[in-house]
């Protein structure tokens, strides 16, 4: 397996962010507001389609839902 075939496939891991907007009443449209980033960016990680983020991204999250990063973020299984 070349690195360009670990590139393509799913990175394995998974992002609450749609169970941790619904449990606190939250739109991504808010969140986006809050955290400073764009509600397209924001989608693309919910959707599990994110290759990257930032450390500033994932503490803005976090800290706006009152969240731990493994509650955001899971080994997908």
């Amino acid at each position: 397996m070349s690195p360009a075939d670990l590139d393509d496939g799913p990175s394995g891991v998974h992002c609450r962010l749609d169970e941790l907007l619904e449990q606190r009443g939250m739109t991504l449209t808010r969140l986006s507001e809050l955290v400073g980033v764009s509600v397209v960016n924001l989608s693309v990680l919910k959707n599990d389609r994110a290759r990257a983020i930032r450390y500033s991204t994932l503490s803005a999250i976090c800290r706006v839902l009152d969240c731990e990063i493994g509650d955001l973020l899971v080994r997908a299984e």
